[in-house]
């Protein structure tokens, strides 16, 4: 199990936006478009659970969103992992991924 610090904000913001095929800038950025908004949500959930950051750290990371947004993304991607499978997969999928990427760093 890797370290906790092992795994960066910059690598999961590049790592989710990869994997939801959006550009970085756009997970920083101000859009509120469904297809930039949630792999936003999902970026400040990863970054929660494996970065082990404070909101208004993950807040800054993704464009200077205040704490309050980060807190309601984390509940909202924690609920849909318990609601949604194909949502559950595909986070698992993402941390699969982190998680043996920041092994090998």
């Amino acid at each position: 199990m890797p370290q906790p610090s092992s795994i960066t904000p910059e690598y999961v913001i590049e790592t989710v936006a990869d994997f939801f095929g959006v550009n970085r800038s756009g997970l920083i950025g101000k859009s509120r478009a469904r297809d930039i908004a949630f792999p936003r949500q999902v970026a400040m959930y990863l970054m929660r659970e494996l970065g082990d950051l404070s909101l208004p750290r993950i807040g800054d990371e993704l464009g200077g969103r205040d704490h309050t947004t980060v807190m309601y993304a984390c509940e909202k991607v924690a609920e849909l992992i318990e609601t949604d499978d194909r949502i559950r997969r595909q986070i698992l999928q993402l941390k699969g991924q982190l998680q043996s990427q920041a092994v090998c760093v």
